[in-house]
């Protein structure tokens, strides 16, 4: 039997990976799993820990291991020049198919091609329609693609976010980013407050409560004085960060081209 089918071992484990749930990940009692699944198990808790910003102990664990799902778990812990992304594959056919599909959607959105992650999409839909990361996967690209499906994604991340079983801080910043493209501003508040609570310094959630304030029209004076201080602390190269700072320094060097002349 698969693993990681509806029936599997691993589908609790391999589930609360991709819902995000790293702590329950790392937590879980892998004591009574057959032998042939201790390794497959321990990659996905390797790999929550990664996530989970714990990378030089998942260094020290695999040093010298042979096993080549090690030797990747290393290679994924190893600093990054960009940033981390917590996908590798596991022993199993089905699985190794759906990350790869996961990964390749991700390069496309990152490329702006959605036409392309859309495929991607709808291929992986005719085989494994039932698979919770295939739905994660149709809700990003549903993200970009707007209109009716906003609302299809955001059934989706509500119905993660709000289960306590299946609740995360990233699960909570989905349904807030779904929420507020619906216009429902007061949900994705309350989303966000909850993102907070659970993890008071996750940078996601700290950004789009910035993002909210300004689309809202409220005063983001102190606001944004207290997310840069925050994000500078937790997240120093966060895209909200570094996209301001490439805009204030191209504005400085259009300014420069308009200063007054002084007549002699």
């Amino acid at each position: 039997m698969d693993p990681f089918s509806a029936e599997g071992e691993l589908i609790n484990l391999h589930n609360h990976f991709h819902q995000s749930q790293y702590q329950d990940v790392v937590d879980f009692d892998t004591a009574a799993l057959s032998p042939e699944n201790a390794l497959p198990a321990r990659v996905l808790q390797l790999r929550a820990r990664v996530a989970l910003g714990q990378a030089d102990d998942v260094l020290a664990d695999v040093q010298g291991e042979a096993e080549p799902e090690l030797e990747a778990v290393a290679a994924l812990a190893e600093p990054p020049a960009g940033p981390r992304t917590p996908w590798l594959c596991c022993r199993s056919t089905k699985v190794i198919v759906l990350e790869a599909v996961a990964l390749i959607v991700q390069i496309h959105l990152q490329q702006n091609r959605t036409d392309l992650a859309l495929k991607e999409v709808v291929a992986a839909r005719i085989w494994a329609q039932d698979s919770l990361l295939v739905n994660l996967v149709e809700s990003w690209v549903g993200l970009r693609l707007g209109g009716e499906k906003y609302q299809q994604a955001s059934y989706v991340f509500e119905e993660l976010a709000q289960a306590p079983a299946t609740s995360s801080v990233r699960s909570l910043v989905s349904q807030a980013v779904a929420e507020l493209h619906l216009g429902r501003t007061e949900e994705a508040q309350a989303a966000l407050e909850q993102a907070l609570k659970k993890e008071p310094a996750f940078a996601d959630a700290i950004a789009d409560l910035l993002v909210l304030s300004v689309i809202t029209g409220k005063d983001t004076k102190e606001l944004t004085r207290h997310v840069f201080h925050s994000l500078g602390k937790v997240d120093a190269q966060h895209p909200l960060l570094t996209d301001l700072a490439e805009k204030s320094d191209l504005f400085d060097k259009a300014a420069t081209k308009y200063k007054a002349k002084v007549a002699a």
